[in-house]
C-alpha cells in the first residue's frame, strides 16, 4: 500500500494510493494515523487536486555514510568497517514538489539519490529477526550535501541539516522487499545516479540493528540508508529527481535561498 501525507483546504491528512497512471491516481482519506489502528474512510479524492507533502515528520533523520562502496571511492574515502551514522534535524525535511534552497554558506551543493526506511513503531535494541516487524514502509531521499563545506568543517552538522537538506516522498510504500531495488538520479532530465539497493555494504537490518543499540527510534523516524556512485554538484535552477523501483519519483527545484 502507498500511503501519503497531503494538505487540501487548509487540512492535513494521511490516505492511501489508489490507482497506477499518475493522472489518475486517487487518495483515500484516512481515518486516524497510519502508525496506529486506522480505517480507509471511502472518501476519495484525485491526487492532483491536493498538495503532497513529506509523508510523515521524524523526530529523527538518521543518516548513514559511505554504505555503497563505489561512492566511498569517488570522494576519496574508505569503506567503513562498520555502519557510520549521522543526523539530519527534522527541519531539514521538505516534500515532494517542495524547493531546495540553496544555501548561502556553501559554493558546492550536490545530490544524493536514498532508499529511506520509515520507523512503523517505537522500538530499541532491535533483534536481526524482528526488524521487519518495526518497519512501517519505504520512500525516496535526497540527501541534499553543502559538500565543500563537509570537507571545510569535518563534522557534518552543517553542511547536511541545513534548511531544505532532506526532501523526502512522493509517498510511503508499505509492502516493499528493498533489497535489490534500483536507485536512479537525474538532473534537468539526465541521469547522474543508477545504482541498486542490493550494493550496500551494510543492509536494511545491519543499519537498525545498528542505530537502535544506541537509541530509542520512534514512528515515523527516517533511516536513510546511503546512495550509490555518481554524486555531483547542483546549481539554481535544476529539477532534480529520485526514481526508486517500487515507489515513485521523488522531484524538487533548486532554488536561491531567500
Amino acid at each position: 500500500m502507498r500511503i501519503a501525507r497531503f494538505s487540501i483546504d487548509g487540512n492535513v491528512a494521511f490516505g492511501a494510493i489508489e490507482g497506477e497512471k499518475q493522472d489518475e491516481l486517487v487518495l483515500d482519506i484516512i481515518k486516524g494515523i497510519p502508525f496506529a489502528d486506522y480505517e480507509l474512510s471511502g472518501t476519495k479524492v484525485p491526487v492532483g487536486k491536493v498538495r503532497l507533502l513529506p509523508p510523515v515528520l521524524p523526530n529523527k533523520v538518521v543518516a548513514f555514510g559511505r554504505n555503497y562502496a563505489e561512492h566511498a571511492r569517488e570522494l576519496g574515502n574508505e569503506v567503513p568497517e562498520a555502519p557510520f551514522a549521522f543526523f539530519k534535524p527534522s527541519t531539514s525535511v521538505i516534500g515532494p514538489g517542495d524547493e531546495i534552497q540553496y544555501p548561502s554558506f556553501s559554493q558546492e551543493v550536490h545530490h544524493e539519490a536514498e532508499l529511506a526506511v520509515v520507523i512503523g513503531r517505537m522500538c530499541r535494541e532491535v533483534p536481526r529477526e524482528r526488524v521487519k516487524d518495526v518497519i512501517f514502509g519505504y520512500t525516496c531521499a535526497n540527501d541534499i550535501t553543502a559538500r565543500d563545506v563537509q570537507k571545510r568543517e569535518k563534522q557534518w552538522a552543517r553542511a547536511k541539516g541545513f534548511d531544505s537538506s532532506c526532501p523526502l516522498g512522493p509517498w510511503v510504500e508499505t509492502g516493499l522487499d528493498p533489497s535489490d531495488l534500483t536507485i536512479q538520479l537525474t538532473v534537468n532530465g539526465q541521469q547522474r545516479q543508477l545504482g541498486r539497493t542490493s550494493e550496500m555494504i551494510h543492509s536494511v537490518e545491519d543499519l537498525i540493528v545498528n542505530i537502535s543499540e544506541a537509541m530509542t527510534l520512534l514512528p515515523g523516524d527516517v533511516i536513510l540508508t546511503g546512495t550509490p556512485a555518481g554524486v555531483g554538484p547542483l546549481n539554481v535552477g535544476d529539477e532534480v529527481a529520485v526514481t526508486i523501483e517500487g515507489i515513485g519519483t521523488l522531484t524538487n527545484k533548486v532554488v536561491k535561498r531567500g
